[in-house]
């Protein structure tokens, strides 16, 4: 039988990675990635991670993210900054331009649909 459950919890190595080098704003962020999820259809599921830093962001996705642990500055371009920390859950919809901040190291697990 095949599962039909999915636990979205970091194992493994994880992926590192980094903004583009054009997109920082300040700081000098880091990510790590865990992917638990990877579907040909473009669907994903993990925890991603950041060190402070400061970047521009652009989405073409649909991304759900639930923050577990950290503090972040989100700022749509001509809009309001939004201060997100554990236990916050959003979404970022195709379109949405601005900056994520990172305060303190923050960990979110997500979902994106392409």
């Amino acid at each position: 039988m095949i599962s039909r459950f999915l636990a979205i919890a970091p194992s493994g190595t994880p992926e590192e990675g980094a903004p583009a080098p054009e997109r920082i704003i300040s700081g000098e962020p880091k990510f790590r990635t865990w992917n638990v999820e990877e579907r040909p259809n473009g669907l994903y599921a993990g925890i991603w991670e950041s060190t402070p830093g400061k970047w521009r962001i652009q989405y073409d996705e649909w991304e759900f993210c639930h923050i577990l642990s950290g503090v972040s500055i989100i700022t749509e371009d001509g809009g309001e900054a939004r201060t997100v920390k554990a236990g916050d859950s959003f979404v970022l919809k195709p379109g949405f331009k601005g900056t994520w901040e990172v305060i303190e190291t923050t960990r979110k697990e997500y979902v994106i649909r392409l």
